[in-house]
């Protein structure tokens, strides 16, 4: 099934997605929720980011084409670092251009929503931990990235986590199409089946060192053809099964 959060009149809630008609629930997605009965139009809400994750966890370096793009060799263990809260919009939401930067990217990933609090999760177990899955933009003021070594205002900024629009926990993230476009041009394409480590490898490594939390997000890389982004531009990044999310990137207020 496909659950988004929106906003409606005011109201924050969680619902299902059929067809044109969110079925709202009762509480929230990470136990067992009943719906109201309650149908609301899409047309008549706001979406929102599908979740409001504790940390999002991101990989860096998980697909060897994107690697050797930016001149990198894929590292020997995982690639990890972290991406505030603070840096989380939904779909439609702006993408605000840093002011200290001259150089933003736009990278199109798969994102696992964690259901459950987790720690040293087995591999046999990595598909009970996981709610499902959206489309996400890593995006990196990427002169930033280069000249400070380490990523934390480069990946971080306000609105730097575009995520949405909702959650498919039905799905096999083993080989999906992902791509992205700007002003309806493809700049990137490839497939899940491409990266170098697969979701439960991720979340394996993961969780040998950190407690993940409902509601938290990995992202799990992304594949080669990333490049700028200007004010203006729109940014849509399309994963099978899942949907599109968009956003128009402006210049920061």
């Amino acid at each position: 099934m496909r659950i988004a959060r929106f906003s409606i009149d005011g109201n924050v809630g969680f619902g299902v997605l059929e067809g044109d008609e969110i079925d709202v629930i009762k509480g929230h997605p990470f136990a067992e929720f009943e719906r109201s009965g309650q149908k609301v139009p899409l047309d008549k809400v706001r979406l929102l980011p599908p979740v409001l994750p504790n940390k999002v966890v991101a990989v860096g370096r998980n697909y060897a084409a994107h690697a050797a793009e930016l001149g990198h060799d894929v590292p020997d263990a995982p690639f990890t670092f972290f991406k505030p809260s603070t840096s989380v919009v939904g779909p439609g939401d702006p993408i605000a251009y840093p002011s200290f930067s001259e150089e933003v990217h736009h990278e199109a990933e798969l994102a696992v929503v964690i259901g459950r609090m987790c720690r040293e999760v087995p591999r046999a177990r990595v598909k009970d931990v996981i709610l499902g899955y959206t489309c996400a933009n890593d995006v990196t003021a990427r002169d930033v990235q280069r000249r400070e070594k380490q990523w934390a205002r480069a990946k971080g900024f306000d609105t730097s986590c575009p995520l949405g629009p909702w959650v498919e926990t039905e799905l096999d993230p083993s080989d999906l199409t992902i791509q992205c476009t700007v002003n309806g041009e493809q700049r990137q394409l490839g497939r899940t089946s491409e990266m170098v480590r697969s979701v439960e490898d991720l979340i394996v490594h993961i969780t040998e060192a950190m407690t993940l939390l409902p509601g938290d997000v990995v992202l799990t890389g992304t594949p080669a053809g990333v490049g700028p982004l200007t004010v203006g531009d729109e940014v849509a990044v399309t994963i099978e099964g899942i949907g599109t999310l968009t956003n128009k990137v402006i210049k920061r207020g």
